[in-house]
């Protein structure tokens, strides 16, 4: 089994920085960081048996220079709990998804060496199902667009990096075939021009006119519009969006 993570690479032409995932099976991931990297900002993928990827966009609190050792620690969290969590074909999805948000709240807490406060979503991507299995920890909402609209997906516990012994709720959500699933980091929704934020009315707007089949489209069209609602690059906060898109279509990858 190969273990993927994401690689990511500057574009230029827009003060972007994309990550390249590798390609799933009839679904596609991207992630976009506008401007520079200022916060806490973390997303992360990975594949973790042969149907099943589990990802995550978290923000700690605080600079870059003064939470990068608590980053650090939550991805390496990410990265090895999830991969033991989730490695089973028959794994019950929403209690693996409650123990390694347990996981990453107590390495979090342990990195800081107090409290720090991590807003997170992760979920749990089933190729086979086209479902979600999710838990939000005080994160800005994600948002979940098919034929029927836009359905927001709230916060089911609080943040991490706050409580020794937080509990997280983990239900699941259908991705039917077209469907996307779209999270921006608390610097889209609070990007202020003057006294106005951006806001995740805006993000709604944008998302609901976004390309259908193309995470990275999708991703780049919302930190693209906080650029031009602010009139330049962010300068207080990173600027993230990650977009997941089941295929309207069959489309069959290798995950050898």
């Amino acid at each position: 089994m190969k273990l993927f993570f994401q690689h990511e690479r500057s574009t230029a032409s827009n003060n972007s920085t994309r990550a390249e995932f590798p390609p799933l099976s009839g679904a596609d991931i991207a992630g976009v960081v506008q401007g520079a990297r200022i916060g806490g900002d973390l997303y992360h993928f990975l594949r973790v048996n042969r149907s099943r990827v589990i990802f995550g966009l978290l923000d700690v609190a605080g600079r870059r220079e003064e939470n990068q050792s608590i980053v650090d620690a939550a991805r390496r969290t990410f990265q090895e709990v999830g991969q033991q969590k989730f490695a089973y074909e028959e794994v019950n999805e929403a209690d693996a998804m409650m123990e390694l948000c347990l996981e990453l709240n107590l390495s979090i807490r342990k990195a800081a060496a107090g409290v720090r406060s991590c807003a997170a979503f992760v979920g749990c991507y089933n190729e086979e199902l086209g479902t979600i299995c999710y838990s939000n920890a005080g994160h800005t909402p994600g948002l979940l667009r098919d034929p029927s609209g836009i359905t927001v997906l709230p916060a089911t516990g609080l943040p991490l990096g706050l409580f020794s012994a937080s509990t997280y709720e983990a239900p699941t959500a259908a991705l039917q075939k077209g469907a996307s699933l779209l999270l921006v980091s608390r610097g889209v929704v609070e990007a202020a021009r003057k006294k106005e934020e951006f806001g995740l009315d805006r993000v709604k707007v944008r998302f609901e006119n976004a390309p259908q089949d193309n995470a990275n489209e999708i991703a780049t069209t919302i930190v693209d519009a906080v650029q031009q609602f602010l009139g330049a690059p962010p300068e207080h906060n990173d600027v993230t969006a990650l977009a997941l898109v089941r295929a309207s279509h069959a489309r069959v990858a290798a995950n050898a």
